[in-house]
């Protein structure tokens, strides 16, 4: 016998929640498939908050860090990445979440999500186009970098554990790799 998955489409999904059908539940919506989001450890949570104002304090009015919230994708996936860098359009945010074409990159920070993180998660950001994705490997601490998406994955992939790296939307913007594991931020200590 073969089992088939329903599919869910992003109507479907912004209708359960609505009606409060997922409420209480931390779940995303990835390729039609409603998923179960792990806890966030005190470490994920601090390092988001911690780094999404290092984001904001390098790019000022440039782009907008969203910490924690959806994106909608046009493969029937709504997904929350633990920083979001889109573009600033104010008001227009609250009609919808920033779609594809407003993202200049993600960044997911992952332990117990690695593999999702490194497989479905970077292959649905792929196929919606999304020019740059980073993972914040915890365990390994490591920084897995994805750029330029083609036929639905990356086809750049650099892995890095110390230095420097500038995200392709903004070249001119240094970014700290130790910075992203919770090292010092060099903007907030003038002794650096």
């Amino acid at each position: 016998m073969t089992v088939t998955t329903a599919k869910w489409t992003l109507e479907d999904y912004h209708r359960m929640i609505e009606v409060g059908l997922l409420e209480d539940r931390h779940v995303e919506l990835l390729n039609g498939e409603i998923v179960e989001m792990p806890p966030e450890s005190p470490e994920h949570a601090y390092l988001g908050d911690e780094v999404g104002k290092y984001l904001r304090d390098l790019l000022g009015d440039r782009a907008q860090v969203r910490a924690g919230h959806p994106v909608t994708l046009p493969n029937d996936s709504e997904p929350e990445p633990d920083l979001a860098i889109v573009k600033p359009l104010g008001q227009t945010y609250r009609q919808h979440h920033p779609y594809a074409e407003d993202i200049f990159w993600l960044i997911e920070y992952a332990n117990t999500s690695l593999n999702k993180d490194l497989d479905a998660k970077r292959k649905t950001y792929a196929v919606a186009e999304i020019q740059e994705y980073w993972v914040v490997d915890l365990k390994h601490r490591q920084l897995k970098v994805f750029r330029t998406p083609c036929e639905g994955d990356y086809t750049l992939e650099k892995t890095l554990i110390a230095g420097e790296i500038s995200p392709i939307a903004f070249p001119d913007v240094i970014i700290s790799v130790q910075l992203l594991f919770g090292g010092c931020n060099p903007i907030a200590d003038p002794l650096i």
